[in-house]
C-alpha cells in the first residue's frame, strides 16, 4: 500500500482535527493523539461493538478540512510571518505522522466491516403509559324473556297424582297411607341365580278402599273385587296377574309368579304391582299401586315388604290382539288370521275369561258378514290360530271395513264384552289405517301386527263401521 505524505497545513491543523475526530470515535474521553493513547487501540471487541464504519472520510469532515484549509491559509497569509526551516521540516514530519496513522486505522476497520454482523433493527413501537385501559367483557347473547316462557317450563306430569313423583318419593309408608288412606299390599321377591329367573310373590293386601259410584256423589256400599297385576318396567306387555278375590277390602292372594329375565337386566328393573277392582258391567277400576326398584334391594338374599298403596293415573288395559291380512287381487278374497291374545280384561273372578273373537265385514255402513272364532277355557292369553276369508272384489275393497271384538264367553247369560277395533275404511286410529295400508300395497304377502283393543264406547265416537254392529 502506498500513503501519499500531504502537504503541512497551517502548522498540523489537520492533525489535530483527526485526532481529536478519531478519540471521539473510539473512546470520546481521550485527549492524547490517537497513535500514542492506548484506550484507543483497536481490537475485535471494540469493533463489534461500535460496528461498521463508513470506508471513506465523511463529506462533511472534507468540507471543513477545506473550509478550515481556506481560511487558515488566509490568516496565516495576512497575520503570521513565514514558517523557518526547521518549524516547516517539524510540521512537515507531524502531519505525515498524523496522515499515516489516521490510513492505517481506516484500512484496518475497512478489512473488518464485512466479517461483522450486519443488525437489521426494527423501529418499536411505545404505547402510551398514562393511558386507561377500557375493559370490554364479551357480550351474552339471550334469547328475549317473555312471561309466556315461565309457564312453558311446567310439566303437569310432575305434579299428578303418581307414584314417581317427588311428593310420593319423600313420603314414608306410613305418611303415604295417611295422606292417600289407599291401603297396603304385601309382597316379597327373591332372585334364583340357579335357574335365572325372579320370583314375586303376592302375599295380601290391607284395608282397601271401597268401591266408588260412577257419579262419584256416594259410594257403593259393596266390597271390591280385587286382583293384582305384576310387570317389571319399563315393559308392560310381559305382565302376570292374579286371580279376582271377592267381596273383599283384605284380600288374601299368596300367589307365586316367575320372570325369565338375567339377573344384571333384573337389576335395572322396576317392580311395578297395580291393585284393581273388578267390575263386570264396566271398566275396571285401578285403586293404586306401588312401584320399586330392583337396584334398591338385595335379590339374592330376597325380603318381603309392606308397602303403601299411591294413586295411579294409568286405566286398565283392555288386552292385545294378534292379527295377519292378506289379500289376493285375482280371486277376490280377503283373507283373515287371528293367532292370539294377550292380557285380555278378565270377565270371570273364578276361572279369569273364556275368551273368542268376532269378526264382521262391513261394506260402506251396511253389514255383510259375521263370523267368530271358537272360545278358549279359562285363559286371558289365549291362542286362537284360525284362519277365515271373506269375498271382497278388488272394486269395493277401498269401502270394506273388518270390525274385530273380543267377549268373554257366558254359558248363563250374554257374553261379556272386553274390547274392539276396527281396520279398513272407517279405522279405529293410526296402528289400524297404517296395518290396511301396509295390507294393500304388499299383495299376496301376509302382514301381521298387534293392536290394542278399544273400549265400544271409543270405536263408536271414532268410527261409522262400529256402530252397524253389535
Amino acid at each position: 500500500m502506498a500513503y501519499v505524505q500531504l502537504e503541512p497545513i497551517n502548522e498540523g491543523l489537520l492533525s489535530r482535527i483527526s485526532d481529536l475526530l478519531l478519540c471521539r470515535w473510539t473512546c470520546g474521553s481521550c485527549c492524547q493523539t490517537c497513535y500514542d493513547c492506548s484506550c484507543c487501540q483497536s481490537s475485535e471487541d471494540e469493533v463489534e461493538i461500535l460496528g461498521p464504519f463508513p470506508a471513506q472520510t465523511p463529506s462533511w469532515l472534507v468540507s471543513n478540512r477545506s473550509d478550515e484549509k481556506d481560511g487558515d491559509s488566509d490568516n496565516t497569509t495576512a497575520s503570521e510571518p513565514p514558517p523557518t526551516p526547521q518549524e516547516r521540516r517539524r510540521s512537515s514530519s507531524e502531519t505525515s505522522k498524523s496522515t499515516y496513522s489516521l490510513a492505517r486505522r481506516i484500512s484496518s476497520l475497512e478489512l473488518r466491516r464485512p466479517s461483522s454482523p450486519l443488525i437489521d433493527i426494527k423501529p418499536i413501537e411505545f404505547g402510551i403509559l398514562g393511558a386507561k385501559k377500557e375493559i370490554v367483557q364479551p357480550s351474552i347473547l339471550r334469547k328475549p324473556y317473555t312471561s309466556d316462557d315461565y309457564f312453558r317450563k311446567f310439566e303437569p306430569r310432575l305434579y299428578s297424582l303418581d307414584s314417581n313423583s317427588d311428593d310420593a318419593d319423600c313420603l314414608t309408608d306410613e305418611e303415604m297411607l295417611a295422606k292417600y288412606q289407599l291401603g297396603m299390599l304385601h309382597f316379597s321377591t327373591q332372585y334364583d341365580l340357579l335357574h335365572n329367573y325372579l320370583i314375586v310373590r303376592v302375599i295380601e293386601g290391607k284395608d282397601l278402599p271401597p268401591p266408588i259410584s260412577y257419579d262419584g256423589s256416594r259410594q257403593d256400599m259393596a266390597h271390591s273385587n280385587p286382583y293384582v297385576k305384576i310387570c317389571l318396567l319399563p315393559d308392560q306387555k310381559n305382565s302376570k296377574q292374579t286371580g279376582v278375590k271377592r267381596k273383599t277390602q283384605n284380600p288374601v292372594f299368596e300367589e307365586r309368579y316367575t320372570f325369565e329375565i338375567p339377573f344384571l337386566e333384573a337389576q335395572r328393573r322396576t317392580l311395578l304391582l297395580t291393585v284393581v277392582d273388578f267390575d263386570k258391567f264396566s271398566r275396571h277400576c285401578v285403586i293404586g299401586k306401588v312401584s320399586m326398584p330392583l337396584s334398591e334391594v338385595d335379590l339374592v338374599k330376597g325380603g318381603h315388604w309392606w308397602k303403601a298403596l299411591v294413586p295411579s293415573s294409568q286405566n286398565v288395559e283392555l288386552g292385545e290382539l294378534l292379527l295377519s291380512l292378506n289379500y289376493l287381487p285375482s280371486a277376490g278374497r280377503l283373507n283373515v288370521d287371528i293367532i292370539r291374545a294377550k292380557q285380555l280384561l278378565q270377565t270371570d273372578m273364578s276361572q279369569g275369561s273364556d275368551p273368542f273373537v268376532k269378526i264382521q265385514l262391513v261394506h260402506g255402513l251396511k253389514l255383510a258378514k259375521t263370523k267368530k272364532t271358537s272360545f278358549i277355557k279359562g285363559t286371558i292369553d289365549p291362542f286362537f290360530n284360525e284362519s277365515f276369508s271373506f269375498r271382497v272384489p278388488q272394486e269395493e275393497l277401498e269401502n270394506a271395513s273388518l270390525v274385530f271384538s273380543v267377549y268373554g264367553h257366558n254359558v248363563k247369560s250374554s257374553n261379556d264384552f272386553i274390547g274392539r277395533i276396527v281396520i279398513g275404511q272407517y279405522s279405529t286410529g293410526s296402528p289400524e289405517s297404517k296395518h290396511w295400508r301396509r295390507m294393500l300395497s304388499s299383495h299376496r304377502t301376509a302382514v301381521e301386527q298387534w293392536h290394542s283393543l278399544r273400549s265400544r264406547a271409543e270405536c263408536d265416537r271414532v268410527s261409522s263401521a262400529s256402530l252397524e254392529v253389535t
